[in-house]
């Protein structure tokens, strides 16, 4: 096999390898690979303070955060991270040093939820 067929055939593999694992070709942009996990890959609010889980949410702009042993949440930094259906909602998550730490908003569906949210 020719240099130029054999950088092809590499740069064909690779591109099948990142289409098979969209995550793992985003690497440390996701602003999640930083972060302490509780095992599961995901940040966990609890083994965070809360300078560092809402700065993690400022930063990526959406992040999927553990909030306990087998409870997860979307969080997001503004309304732009949410569909044109859903609006935002403050959230308040237990991290390490804050039993309840503003980290970001909640996107909810704004015809559902009504004005108090969920």
């Amino acid at each position: 096999m020719t240099a130029p067929a054999a950088r092809r055939r590499l740069a064909l593999a690779l591109t099948l390898a990142c289409l098979a694992h969209p995550a793992r070709a985003q690497g440390p942009a996701t602003g999640q690979d930083d972060a302490p996990s509780g095992g599961g890959g995901r940040p966990d609010t609890r083994a965070l303070t809360c300078a560092a889980a809402a700065g993690l949410v400022a930063r990526a702009g959406a992040v999927v955060m553990s909030t306990g042993p087998l409870t997860y949440l979307r969080i997001v930094r503004d309304g732009g991270f949410c569909t044109i259906e859903e609006t935002t909602r403050p959230d308040y998550e237990a991290t390490r040093d804050e039993r309840q730490c503003f980290v970001g908003y909640r996107c909810v569906d704004r015809l559902q939820e009504g004005p108090e949210g969920p």
